[in-house]
């Protein structure tokens, strides 16, 4: 075993440098984050096809500007997500956020036009009706497409957008990342595919074609490798199909969920070997710690050891 090693002031003039020293404070997430990079450096060394999954939480704070540049510089090749990730990334292409307080009053919030996501607030004039009036004529097909093509078309419509290249979705179209949303009637965005589905009865979205393109993906990826953020669907149909592979050789987890109420949400990569959803003898590591503090130094640390980006 190590011995544990005091950190210095003033020793590390890179990110990466310090998350490789945390790898030997012998205490406590730090550690597991150390190993987390350790893992993403080797998964990113090779020729392995790796997955990124987040839920639309996230999009709404700013740790939204790292997730673009995630896609932007190669570390996804193809991403699974909820559908608030489309409301959150394109209504703040037109409109701005607010920081506020989880012990705001939500009664006076909601009086005063205001939704909250955590300590986040989204004011409602640049949600709901406004993201829809802005994207209702993007959303017309002449048959049913996959997701991952209605983002694509999102994206496509968005670029000449003064706040384009500040958006998930533009650079996902921009560097052909196929973005899957197996929840898509479960935002805002479904609401009004909904909404144009009762108006025609016609069928605006085809999921089957989404499987079709994750089954190409797992069958035909020497190995896989998966960045998860939080947990729900897009964690969940992330594992599930690389059951399909014989299970993931790479995962990193990012986490405050609990395993002990037997979410899917908290479960720890261990338990997904159980479902051979990640092989045994995989590489793996559970950062148990808020994702907004975690991922930037995962990310940053990255960018150290891959200058550019990944190849």
């Amino acid at each position: 075993m190590d011995t544990v090693r005091d950190l210095v002031s003033k020793k590390h003039k890179t990110i990466s440098e310090l998350i490789k020293d945390f790898s030997a404070v012998g205490g406590f997430t730090a550690a597991d984050l150390s190993k987390a990079f350790r893992i993403c450096r080797e998964m990113y060394s090779g020729q392995t096809t790796v997955f990124f999954s987040f839920p639309a939480c996230v999009v709404a704070t700013g740790l939204r500007g790292l997730l673009k540049e995630f896609v932007k510089l190669g570390f996804a090749d193809v991403v699974i997500t909820t559908c608030g990730t489309l409301d959150h990334d394109l209504a703040r292409v037109w409109g701005d956020y607010l920081c506020g307080s989880f012990s705001s009053d939500d009664t006076e919030l909601a009086e005063s036009g205001i939704h909250r996501v955590g300590n986040v607030f989204v004011p409602s004039e640049v949600y709901g009706p406004m993201l829809e009036k802005k994207i209702s004529g993007m959303l017309e097909f002449d048959e049913p497409v996959p997701t991952y093509e209605l983002v694509w078309k999102l994206g496509r419509e968005i670029s000449s957008e003064p706040k384009a290249e500040e958006s998930i979705v533009y650079w996902c179209w921009k560097k052909k990342v196929p973005v899957i949303i197996p929840a898509i009637t479960d935002g805002a965005i479904g609401s009004f595919l909904w909404s144009k589905w009762e108006e025609k009865r016609k069928p605006l979205i085809d999921v089957f074609a989404d499987e079709h393109m994750l089954s190409d993906i797992v069958f035909n990826s020497k190995s896989t490798g998966a960045v998860v953020i939080g947990g729900g669907v897009s964690k969940h149909h992330t594992i599930w199909w690389n059951q399909f592979c014989g299970g993931l050789d790479f995962a990193v987890y990012l986490s405050t969920a609990d395993e002990r109420d037997g979410s899917l949400s908290g479960a720890p990569p261990r338990e997904a070997i159980s479902w051979k959803k990640i092989k045994p003898e995989a590489r793996y590591a559970l950062v148990k710690a808020d994702a907004t503090v975690t991922f930037p130094l995962l990310f940053y640390s990255l960018v150290d050891e891959f200058p550019g980006g990944r190849k």
